[in-house]
């Protein structure tokens, strides 16, 4: 059978992954990291519901899972086109008959002077782990101050798209609950959290009634939401605004905006918008007849796809098909996808959702919806009932105080109070 290497272990990669070794290829998935992140989740380990642990999965157990399959730990620096092989950081290149590009997405900044060396992104698991430290390492430096109203600690979100929206819930609701039973020595009114939105209306994809009711709910849980605003600088300790305001920060989480990989510009494939990769519409890499792009690092040309997690696993299994008809002798197909509706929660027993048929639900109902669908989309037992665990134990116990704790990383507003 034709050796089929995949690049990325998100959504996309495994998705493929799985159904190319269901076909019976030889696979060769490659990742920089030997586990996968469940990245929906990551607001949670950020703000301490969850361990890292909870939503990783070990690479290698995957692979020993499926048949034909084989992961290698490695980064990928770029691609031989005429040799169809993958250039590897230890110096090794791996063959391909057919290769399958997943790489993701990173952070885009947008150009915004200080915006990449002064705030942090939600995207890996390291991302969410600094936050996290950040966090409860500078509440731990507040608590210790000789006055419970020295130093407030001013938390700015950047993006009013789901992720912006459910870290900025959960950060007020971390204010609110957890916050006074673990540091009852610290004034919660010292905390501040203000979601910045630089559009005119919260969760641009959803309808306007569920907008409105995800700002109503934000405001109520205490998050200072500012829409039509434009951040021009980031500083250590600042952020500028368009309107010539400046507000202290302590720390600034991005959440604006997505961007293809920039290394993927030097791997002799046609970049377009988003630096995302060209692709047709079987999901083959433009000008190049064996080689597909997969999920958020794709953008079919005249009909692109949202960043999401379902168009993720739905192009993973659709190239991995494709490979099989072109093994076959088969023409490809066009991808069609095929829309599960779109949610984004907003705190405890509060979220939002929409379906293409025209179902919108909200509150409770949409929020159940959302812990189900998410406890079945992650990998593995332990960590389904884990995360379980840990929700359950978050959300529904009389004490909600978190009991996960990290690194002390004092802030560069916070250094400055201290001396």
């Amino acid at each position: 059978m034709p050796h089929v290497v995949v690049v990325g272990a998100g959504f996309a990669g495994l998705s493929a992954t799985a159904e190319l070794a269901k076909e019976g290829f030889r696979v060769t998935l490659i990742n920089r990291h030997p586990y996968n992140t469940f990245q929906p989740l990551l607001y949670q380990v950020a703000t301490g519901g969850l361990n890292a642990g909870d939503v990783t999965y070990s690479l290698r157990y995957f692979a020993a899972r499926h048949s034909g399959v084989r992961f290698r730990r490695a980064t990928v620096t770029g691609i031989d086109h005429d040799a169809n092989e993958v250039l590897c950081d230890d110096g090794v290149r791996v063959g391909y008959d057919y290769l399958c590009l997943a790489t993701g997405i990173t952070t885009n900044h947008f150009g915004i002077p200080g915006a990449a060396e002064y705030t942090m992104s939600m995207y890996t698991r390291a991302d969410a782990l600094k936050v996290r430290d950040t966090i409860f390492g500078s509440m731990e430096i507040i608590a210790g101050m000789s006055s419970p109203n020295t130093g407030a600690f001013t938390i700015v979100v950047v993006g009013g798209g789901a992720t912006g929206v459910e870290m900025a819930g959960q950060l007020a609701e971390l204010k609110t609950e957890a916050l006074p039973a673990t540091y009852p020595e610290l004034n919660p009114a010292r905390v501040h959290v203000v979601l910045v939105e630089m559009g005119d209306a919260l969760l641009a994809p959803f309808e306007d009634s569920l907008r409105q009711y995800a700002l109503k709910e934000l405001v109520k849980r205490g998050v200072d939401v500012r829409l039509k605003t434009a951040i021009t600088e980031v500083h250590p300790d600042r952020v500028d605004f368009k309107d010539g305001t400046t507000l202290p920060v302590d720390l600034v989480i991005w959440a604006a905006g997505v961007s293809g990989s920039p290394v993927l510009r030097d791997w002799g494939i046609p970049i377009g918008r988003g630096g995302r990769i060209e692709v047709n519409s079987d999901l083959r890499v433009i000008g190049h007849e064996n080689v597909f792009a997969l999920g958020d690092a794709s953008l079919t040309v005249e009909n692109p796809l949202p960043q999401l997690a379902q168009p993720a696993i739905q192009t993973g299994k659709f190239a991995a098909d494709q490979i099989a008809r072109l093994h076959r002798g088969l023409e490809t197909e066009s991808f069609k996808y095929h829309n599960k509706g779109t949610m984004a929660t907003i705190g405890r027993g509060d979220a939002v959702l929409q379906m293409p048929q025209g179902l919108k639900l909200k509150g409770v109902l949409a929020w159940l919806g959302w812990i189900f669908l998410h406890i079945v989309y992650l990998l593995g037992n332990r960590n389904r009932a884990q995360t379980l665990l840990n929700l359950f134990s978050r959300y529904l116990l009389p004490s909600r105080s978190s009991a996960i704790v990290g690194d002390v990383m004092e802030t560069p507003k916070l250094k400055a109070i201290r001396k």
